[in-house]
């Protein structure tokens, strides 16, 4: 393993735009990829709360990605990780998935993907990069 894709790089990959995304991903090996169960529980809430008219087509996209993306669940260490995330932005309230993403790929020593850089990067020990800015 050498990545973990945040939840935004997931719905790149499911909608297959932006092609930066896409040339990146196909560069990487299988195994090298993966996403937090908190990523996949974001995921299967976006589909949930689909409309009927995208559900079905959701719910195909998000089934593809799991067979080739795998879930890691989130274990003992990242728990013991997160203290330190959450005490390096403690006013920041509304980001407390970002901050369980974040410490599951600290706690595995992987590069956490996502096109939110900033959300990221306030986090000690954490390693990124954005795949929408590859220019490859």
């Amino acid at each position: 393993m050498k990545y973990m894709l945040d939840t935004n790089i997931c719905i790149y990959i499911m909608k297959r735009q932006p092609a930066a995304v896409a040339r990146r991903f196909a560069k990487c090996r299988q195994g090298d990829v993966v996403i937090s169960a908190i990523t996949l529980a974001e995921l299967e809430y976006g589909v949930f709360c689909s409309g009927e008219a995208t559900r079905l087509q959701n719910r195909r996209a998000l089934d593809a990605l799991v067979k080739v993306i795998p879930s890691v669940p989130f274990t003992e260490p990242a728990a013991q990780a997160y203290a330190a995330v959450r005490a390096a932005a403690p006013d920041r309230t509304r980001d407390a998935l970002d901050k369980l993403i974040a410490s599951h790929a600290i706690s595995l020593g992987l590069t956490l993907v996502t096109n939110n850089l900033n959300d990221f990067r306030v986090f000690p020990d954490i390693s990124l990069e954005n795949w929408v800015e590859d220019n490859d």
